[in-house]
């Protein structure tokens, strides 16, 4: 590899960049990579909080039988915002907004992504996308029709449902743009010399990620303007009075919202496959299987939407047809766990706080697979449909797996991207506080749910009572470790010890090898990868 990446001269600077500007206006007006991805991060952490605060909300309202702490209605409405919080302003856009963004470019060679106004653009239609979602808070009501907006509920109830979902629909364009840029990046600015399979795992999973973002994001956007339509002018897609049919709303939304499982996962386990060969000292096992098996779930993932609605009444073909593609995506994941294990295998493993995220990562990852099997299965599925199992599921997936793979990613990066260290200790403290809390809150959910609990209700039977209380003292649990992270991490930002190690980890791809923190255009000449660098091929 041939560069100048040690020296600073040659370097456009910051204050070259900045243009004069001054205070809050050189970041939101700035279209460098690096600080537009911190931008996503302060938001997206803003929303965390406020989501956090309304899912411990619905966990104490449910430590007991009866009404606790609110009425069904607003027990509704709580679920229903924190969902659209969750899903269409952190996990989705999650790691590639904020890492992908930081780091691609850095991973690929390049100085910048291909279109760098478009990026800065991403991020304010993503924060206009976000203010709708919070004026339908207020007015009629916040909606109550859960994240989905499943009709019929979604043009029949009489709360503000319509911001929240034209709000969906704005953070979906930043979705295609952000998918769009990333494509067109990888495609044509890697550095000389990185061939396809030269290019680390993270940008693999972001350009499998991107191209989901790009084809099906568009069908969910069309979705909620037909429920627009219905609302505001009658049209009848959905409502079966008026010759609509509320099924077609289910496939529709779910052609996305299951590739959109997808967008979330891919760069999570793009993060997992830079910190375990990282931490193991050695090369990451299977390569290409890896490769090719992030291609197949983003493709494979396309087709398997039906497994939401076993039980609307399809056809029994379909029916089959759908369990059997949704075993079949399984199978690309499982390559994923074994490859990360056999890069264990007689590793040199270094317990730093990101490896200890990433093996959390496949524990939490492999039950909220297996567990999804069950799902997947038609005879077991009907028994659990819509009980907190689903809940439980999903959250090991969702919420385990990219929450804990962004936490992994925010300390594996966090000295490159700050130039500052974190204390290990608190790190580790918060850690641990987090993993147990998420185990207890969740995991008494899997008995819930087969036991019979249903999901979304703010009451139940007595019988349900000991494991609510024990899965809400794992969410104030879990929240203690999250407050943890986030104080240690946001003292260490501003406080931390000052650190220009290029290398801290003992990594081998290219944001290594840059200065700490990166200059704004990363490289003074783009390095150019000879045949000894990424023995992948």
């Amino acid at each position: 590899m041939s560069s100048k990446q040690t020296e600073n001269t040659g370097y456009k600077s910051y204050l070259e960049e900045d243009g004069g500007r001054k205070g809050i206006f050189k970041w939101i007006l700035s279209t460098d990579h690096k600080r537009i991805g911190l931008l996503y991060l302060y938001t997206m952490m803003g929303w965390f909080i406020i989501g956090v605060v309304l899912g411990l909300l619905m966990k104490l309202e449910l430590i007991a039988p009866g009404k606790t702490l609110m009425e069904a209605q607003a027990y509704n409405a709580t679920f229903t915002v924190h969902g659209v919080i969750m899903i269409f302003l952190i996990v989705i856009p999650g790691l590639p907004a904020v890492f992908g963004n930081f780091m691609l470019p850095i991973q690929i060679g390049a100085k910048d992504v291909f279109f760098p106004r478009l990026n800065l653009f991403s991020w304010y239609i993503y924060v206009f996308g976000g203010i709708l979602v919070i004026i339908s808070l207020f007015g009629n009501g916040a909606p109550d029709t859960g994240w989905t907006f499943y009709a019929p509920y979604s043009f029949k109830t009489g709360t503000n449902m319509l911001p929240a979902a034209l709000g969906a629909f704005v953070l979906g364009f930043s979705s295609i743009l952000t998918g769009l840029n990333f494509i067109v990046t990888i495609h044509r600015m890697r550095a000389p010399g990185m061939t396809w399979f030269k290019m680390p795992l993270f940008p693999w999973t972001l350009y499998g990620t991107a191209w989901i973002q790009l084809l099906a994001t568009p069908v969910v956007g069309i979705t909620l303007l037909m429920v627009a339509g219905e609302r505001i002018l009658g049209i009848g897609f959905f409502d079966p009075t008026k010759g609509g049919d509320p099924l077609l709303y289910q496939h529709l939304f779910w052609i996305y919202s299951h590739p959109a499982v997808y967008i979330m996962i891919l760069p999570a386990m793009g993060a997992i496959s830079e910190i375990i060969p990282t931490f193991s000292k050695k090369t990451i096992f299977g390569y290409k299987a890896i490769v090719f098996s992030t291609l197949a779930i983003a493709f494979v993932g396309y087709f398997v939407w039906g497994h939401h609605m076993y039980t609307s009444g399809m056809s029994g073909t379909a029916l089959w047809a759908f369990s059997l593609l949704t075993f079949i995506v399984a199978i690309p994941s499982a390559i994923k766990v074994f490859n990360w294990i056999s890069t264990m295998h007689q590793g040199s493993i270094s317990t730093e706080v990101p490896f200890l995220w990433a093996a959390s990562f496949i524990f939490i990852f492999m039950i909220g697979g297996l567990t999804g099997l069950v799902l997947g299965s038609l005879a077991t599925d009907v028994h659990v449909h819509d009980t907190a199992f689903v809940v439980a599921h999903f959250h090991f997936i969702v919420f385990g797996g990219v929450g804990f793979a962004f936490f992994g990613a925010m300390h594996y990066w966090f000295p490159k991207i700050f130039g500052r260290k974190y204390d290990p200790s608190w790190a580790r403290t918060g850690w641990i506080t987090f993993f147990i809390g998420f185990v207890t809150l969740y995991g008494p959910m899997f008995y819930l749910g087969i036991k019979g609990m249903p999901r979304r209700y703010f009451d139940y039977l007595e019988e349900f009572h000991g494991p609510n209380i024990i899965s809400t003292m794992g969410a104030l649990v879990m929240i203690a470790g999250f407050v943890i992270i986030l104080v240690n991490l946001v003292k260490s930002a501003r406080q931390g010890e000052r650190t220009t190690e290029m290398n801290p980890w003992g990594g081998t791809n290219l944001e290594w090898q840059v200065p700490t923190p990166p200059p704004l255009e990363n490289f003074d000449e783009i390095p150019v990868i000879d045949k000894a660098t990424y023995k992948y091929d």
